[in-house]
């Protein structure tokens, strides 16, 4: 009944071809103005997993308390103060950009952060500092009252005068003479040069953590732009440049976080897209011809993919709204398996137009022979893409909901679009047989050895089946990224840096006073490294300490805030006081040992360029000592000024990221051992959530979303096969039959999976999307042949079936390849996937299935009175197309 329906409305279509296309044409064009006025791409990976789940909840539920930052900023330069100017200029010009930002941050800086610094040190270290910065008010005096490159040579000349006096050892001169001579090397080679007066005072050089600031940033998303925070992005980067951060500080600045690796993935994937499309039509095209050899016929297939594609976007943007990073793999998996069913007919047309002269009688053939066939095989197809629906991975949900009816309208458009488009250009009767006749020989062999065949398979099958152990779940989407990416890069840096918290887990106290009860809930766990809270901001023992600061505070202050500062010297009295300089440095050296003479007679001749250079190279030597030599003396100001630290008194900046609104406090859990090591997170995770239910954090939604989308394909595979078998069941009637279909599908999945455990590719959030291909292509290759074997079918390697198959295949294939040559690792490793379950499918339709059939049944029950043995019997094929 079915075959005749279809062949009837394929005889209708061609009859009333006119007003097909017209119609065709007005849908298609309409479905098109409609999906392009309409299209959008929701970039916002969040929503591929849905909100009602109970771990998703607890991580919206925390993002709501305490939102996370999207950007980070990291600023680094060569000296502390170069850091510190670069961080503070970027944040000030950053903070009037109230239409990207909503806030920008600088959690290491500000006056408070100055202010409490020396409280945050040991007591001991707290005394010492303030002590020795009381002995050394006479060279900060000199310089706060003339902070110039006139008063930065008055220094070196009364440091080389009070060691010539003998009240300073000549060793005491060796580290200045020697950073000042590192300066001046830049400065004279027209490099940027930067001096640390910090480090000239605490005689160390600057830690990592000194050479680097963090900005923390929250810009505003357009998640209808393929790059949801590109202005925002954009505008950082402009400001640094116009800032010019990196000529005058010679200050970096790197950006992290969700925002800018998901931008930079974005745009790979948009650059890439149009060579890869180009590739694919031109492939396609020449798959074509060899398939077809006909342009009227590869024009009308073009033609009617084109409509059923318009058609299919505008249903799914109907149904879904905004296409999902997912679901819009949709158009891939349309060209694929709706060229599948035009090439199915068409080859088929080609072939009964061969034995029928006239076109109309060849169509309406070819729709008796091949339209069963294609109904069944769009039904499980269909089947395949909708048991995904039901299933808690939303990404996935929504492409099989677009591809499962992209099927049905392919398969529409292929019964009415498809023939009515034939009929009208009419080409001309086909002069030679379609087929692979050169596979004879294979199709003999197959027929001889099909047992050997079919145990071979399965017991290499078997034997591999240890390979499977061996497949592994790489659920960190950081490694779907280009690795080259600088905000991949500067993410996986920051892992290593504690007080980000990249890698850890977050809970609530329902106040600060709770904070020390909720920390126990973790404390003592094995994978727990230690927490983090408010409580960690107030320094311990603070009265001692103030107590230190305030005792010595005058003397410094005195020295850093003189009463009189010195008339601003011009250039001339610089040249004057750099040579003066060089004359009490020549005398030094006179009275020094060999190795201090060595490095004072050496700075005494780049002062003495520097003296001879041109005013620009003393304005850059002035910038690189003047310039951090009046951010330390502010911040010195602020350091001998503190107040106590309580949790009152924290600025609202950085008691946000720690205090909600409400008062609840949170609780930073931070893993033990390498903080890249993704089992280790994943037992971190695990043993947090049993502790504490309502975590929330990156390596709990890392673990709960693999464990998501695992048991999302287990679920949409296990209602897929039952779906399938109960449509084959139906259809068939037979249940050897509907295992010789499922069997080869069974088998394509084992092959490919081995594989994969052969060659250690493993599954991740990307490629799990091939098998639903894997389903969908598999299961109408399966039922094409089950169908010609029950027609009566013989020799299917060399007949046209096999043809239409082979070529449908290598169409999809390109799609894959473009996919595969992907320099993005996500994309690349989808299409890679997707190739090798194509080739396992392919493989196990066209050499294990026949071998597995066998010789057809000889009985008249499985076949249509209109099908009977009729590929190898022109004279029957043609009585019953008649």
């Amino acid at each position: 009944m079915l075959t005749s329906i279809i062949a009837g409305i394929v005889t209708l279509c061609v009859r009333w071809r006119r007003a097909v296309i017209v119609a065709s044409a007005v849908v298609g064009l309409a479905s098109a103005i409609y999906a392009a006025a309409n299209f959008s791409v929701n970039t916002d990976t969040e929503r591929l997993l849905p909100s009602d789940l109970p771990w998703q909840q607890h991580q919206l539920a925390y993002a709501q308390v305490f939102p996370p930052h999207q950007i980070i900023a990291v600023v680094e330069a060569p000296t502390p103060e170069a850091t510190d100017i670069a961080a503070q200029r970027l944040v000030d010009s950053l903070q009037k950009r109230t239409d990207l930002f909503y806030a920008v941050l600088r959690p290491g800086g500000g006056e408070f952060t100055e202010k409490s610094a020396l409280l945050y040190l040991p007591t001991d270290q707290v005394k010492g500092t303030v002590g020795q910065l009381a002995k050394a008010g006479k060279p900060i005096g000199l310089l706060a009252s003339d902070p110039t490159l006139h008063g930065v040579m008055e220094l070196i000349s009364a440091g080389a005068g009070l060691v010539q006096q003998g009240h300073l050892p000549a060793s005491a001169m060796a580290t200045p003479i020697a950073m000042l001579s590192a300066t001046l090397d830049q400065v004279l080679a027209g490099h940027h040069a930067g001096f640390s007066w910090r480090g000239l005072l605490t005689g160390q050089p600057s830690s990592p953590a000194e050479l680097r600031e963090f900005v923390e940033i929250d810009p505003k998303l357009d998640f209808k732009s393929v790059q949801p925070g590109h202005a925002a992005t954009e505008a950082i980067h402009k400001a640094v440049a116009d800032l010019r951060l990196g000529p005058d500080l010679g200050a970096t600045v790197r950006l992290t976080g969700r925002v800018p690796i998901n931008d930079a993935n974005f745009s790979a994937l948009g650059a890439s897209a149009i060579p890869g499309l180009v590739g694919t039509i031109v492939a396609v095209m020449v798959i074509l011809w060899l398939a077809l050899r006909s342009g009227r016929i590869i024009a009308v297939v073009i033609v009617t993919l084109a409509v059923g594609f318009a058609i299919t976007a505008a249903a799914g943007i109907l149904f879904v709204g905004a296409f999902n990073l997912l679901s819009i793999a949709f158009a891939v998996l349309f060209v694929g398996l709706g060229t599948d069913f035009a090439l199915q007919f068409s080859v088929r047309y080609r072939a009964e137009r061969h034995e029928h002269p006239e076109i109309t009688k060849a169509l309406h053939s070819a729709a008796v022979l091949v339209g069963g066939p294609l109904a069944l095989a769009a039904a499980g197809t269909t089947v395949g893409f909708f048991s995904f629906l039901p299933t808690d991975y939303r990404g996935v949900a929504e492409l099989g909901e677009i591809a499962g009816i992209g099927m049905l309208i392919a398969f529409f458009v292929t019964i009415t679009l498809l023939p009515a488009l034939i009929a009208w250009v009419n080409p001309p009767p086909e002069p030679d047989a379609l087929g692979f006749t050169g596979l004879a020989r294979m199709d003999r062999f197959m027929g001889r050895h099909r047992i050997g065949i079919v145990v071979g398979t399965i017991v290499v099958i078997l034997a591999a089946s240890p390979l499977l152990f061996r497949i592994r779940f790489d659920f960190d989407p950081i490694h779907l990224q280009d690795p080259k990416n600088p905000a991949v890069e500067t993410y996986r840096d920051l892992t290593h840096v504690p007080e980000l918290g990249i890698n850890a887990i977050d809970y609530t106290a329902s106040s600060v006073a709770a904070i020390p009860n909720a920390e126990q809930r973790v404390a003592k766990l094995p994978e727990v490294a230690g927490t983090r809270s408010v409580d960690d901001l107030i320094p311990p023992d603070q009265d001692p300490k103030l107590a230190a600061i305030r005792a010595a505070a005058p003397a410094i202050t005195d020295a850093i805030s003189p009463k009189q500062t010195a008339p601003a010297a011009n250039d001339a009295d610089t040249v004057n006081a750099i040579r003066q300089a060089v004359a009490d440095l020549e005398k030094l050296a006179g009275t020094a040992h060999d190795a201090d003479t060595s490095a004072a007679f050496g700075l005494a001749r780049r002062l003495e360029k520097l003296a001879e250079a041109d005013p620009g190279t003393r304005k850059r030597a002035a910038d690189a000592f003047v310039l951090p030599l009046k951010r330390d003396l502010e911040r010195l100001r602020n350091m001998v000024q503190p107040e106590p630290v309580t949790v009152a008194s924290l600025p609202p900046a950085i008691a946000r990221d720690w205090l909600s609104p409400d008062g609840r406090a949170r609780i930073e859990v931070i893993p033990k051992g390498d903080p890249n090591d993704i089992n280790a997170l994943a037992g971190f995770a695990d043993a947090v959530l049993a502790a504490v239910p309502e975590a929330a954090g990156s390596p709990i939604a890392l673990t709960q979303s693999k464990r998501t989308v695992l048991h999302a394909f287990y679920e949409a595979g296990a209602l897929a096969l039952v779906a399938i078998g109960i449509i084959l069941w139906v259809t068939l009637r037979r249940f050897t039959d509907v295992l010789m279909t499922l069997v080869p599908l069974l088998v394509a999945g084992a092959m490919t999976l081995e594989l994969m455990g052969a060659i250690g590719a493993p599954l991740n959030f990307a490629n799990v999307i091939a098998l639903p291909l894997l389903l969908g292509v598999g299961v109408a290759f399966k039922i094409y042949y089950i169908m010609a074997w029950r027609a009566g079918q013989t020799n299917l390697l060399q007949s046209t079936l096999t043809r239409a198959v082979v070529f449908s295949a290598a169409t999809t294939a390109t799609a894959f390849g473009s996919m595969w040559l992907s320099k993005d690792p996500g994309m690349s490793s989808m299409g890679g996937l997707m190739a090798l379950a194509l080739a396992c499918t392919l493989a196990a339709a066209v050499l294990f299935q026949p071998a597995l059939m066998g010789p057809p049944r000889d009985t008249a029950s499985d076949v249509p009175p209109e099908l009977p043995q009729i590929e190898h019997h022109p004279e029957k094929r043609r009585e019953a197309a008649e």
